[in-house]
């Protein structure tokens, strides 16, 4: 459970955001004559809102389902976010007051007798378009809750100078971040696997954070992501997400440690070879590229580093081409690029996206820019390249905006 000092910040954070807009609806309801029943609305949502945050920080993570739970947390966190939308129009009005009430008094002959002195009224246009703002917000997370299973391919070729030619023509496809403990719906998850095995790649590889915290996650989809093959093997890496870091432990009897070597069998019952800070070699045609997996690696603190890239490195010297799996994006700037110039094509995953964005022909934008800057797609640095795949699965917000979830091909060409 979470700390009773972390429910009585967030509690708070929740009711001064609660009091604030409040004001806003009273001013854009005071001669409705249903505004008791507004605001009687307004802390009923509210109220349900508290109560789904004492689940989380007081209920064992079992207590209800799994999906019930996931949807009570994502109304939680939506209506919390339209919020802190609406505040913004809000402060810019109270903002606005301030100006008029300071500007007003030290110029007015009689500020005694002025108006403004005494009072500045909200303005009720920007009071509606706050809540406008809000509303908007909140009613696109809603529709972004149908597009979690809505499978998107990426293609994408790739042409390389020093590639071997036997390799020109050979297909990856690239998959990552399938949160297990997410997925509720089995029947869209196998449409999704099918629409992996249509493509026939050369290799697939999976890169990362296949549970949200425990093995367990798996028990169900092992059947379904077993189907998963290609003539040169399903690779894998761990993500983040795999270590079980954000469950408190022992869990059901099951140590931490316990639970990532189960993980680790689930990757070999499911037919993947999982890298851990290794690398195995590719041959087509008589040549060969070596395929590096790593541990997860961040150059972000409040993530596990495990990942070795010179262990991983160390026998591809000879080898002309490489390929690096990598879990978290930053690990390409912050090590990748300065120290091994020669790792061809880095594939990583984690970021999701944030699950929201804009994706049209000359706008890419996400929240998740601003921590991450290379979150999806690809990027290209000299000879190198990294992609970014937005992932199969979700978690947290059962749902995508503007951010699809993907099934990454890339041809060498």
């Amino acid at each position: 459970m979470r700390s009773p000092l972390f429910f009585v910040i967030t509690l708070g954070i929740l009711l001064l955001l609660d009091l604030y807009i409040f004001q806003a609806v009273k001013v854009l309801t005071t001669t409705s004559r249903y505004r008791q029943y507004i605001y009687y609305a307004f802390w009923l949502v509210s109220l349900l809102c508290i109560l789904g945050l004492l689940l989380f920080v007081f209920t064992d993570p079992d207590f209800l389902g799994r999906k019930i739970r996931m949807y009570i947390f994502a109304f939680v966190v939506m209506l919390f976010l339209s919020k802190l939308i609406a505040v913004v129009f809000l402060i810019t009005d109270d903002l606005r007051r301030i100006a008029l009430w300071t500007i007003t008094k030290g110029f007015s002959a009689t500020p005694e007798k002025s108006e403004v002195n005494n009072h500045i009224s909200r303005s009720a246009f920007l009071s509606w378009l706050g809540l406008a703002a809000g509303s908007t917000l909140f009613g696109t997370m809603v529709y972004g809750l149908s597009n979690k299973y809505n499978y998107t391919i990426k293609r994408l070729q790739l042409s390389f100078n020093n590639l071997p030619a036997s390799f020109k023509g050979f297909k990856i496809l690239q998959i990552s971040d399938i949160h297990s403990g997410s997925l509720t719906d089995i029947n869209a998850v196998a449409h999704g696997v099918q629409m992996i095995m249509k493509h026939e790649a050369d290799v697939i590889l999976f890169t990362g954070d296949l549970v949200n915290d425990r093995a367990d996650e798996m028990k169900v989809f092992l059947d379904l992501f077993s189907k998963l093959s290609a003539p040169m093997g399903v690779f894998s890496i761990l993500g983040n997400h795999d270590y079980g870091d954000y469950v408190h432990w022992p869990y059901h009897g099951i140590t931490k440690e316990q639970n990532l070597e189960n993980l680790k069998k689930i990757h070999a019952k499911l037919g993947w070879h999982l890298l851990l800070n290794e690398h195995v070699i590719l041959e087509r045609g008589g040549e060969e590229i070596a395929l590096l997996g790593i541990e997860n690696w961040s150059a972000k603190s409040n993530f596990p580093s495990f990942g070795k890239l010179d262990e991983a490195y160390k026998g591809t010297e000879q080898f002309p081409f490489k390929i690096l799996m990598s879990h978290d994006p930053s690990h390409w700037d912050a090590e990748v690029r300065p120290k091994y110039p020669d790792i061809d094509l880095m594939l990583s995953g984690h970021t999701h996206g944030m699950q929201f964005g804009v994706e049209l022909p000359g706008v890419k934008w996400s929240p998740v820019q601003y921590m991450y800057k290379q979150w999806a797609g690809l990027y290209e640095e000299a000879n190198q390249k990294l992609y970014v795949n937005r992932g199969f699965g979700f978690i947290g917000y059962p749902g995508r905006v503007g951010i699809l979830p993907e099934i990454t091909i890339i041809e060498f060409s």
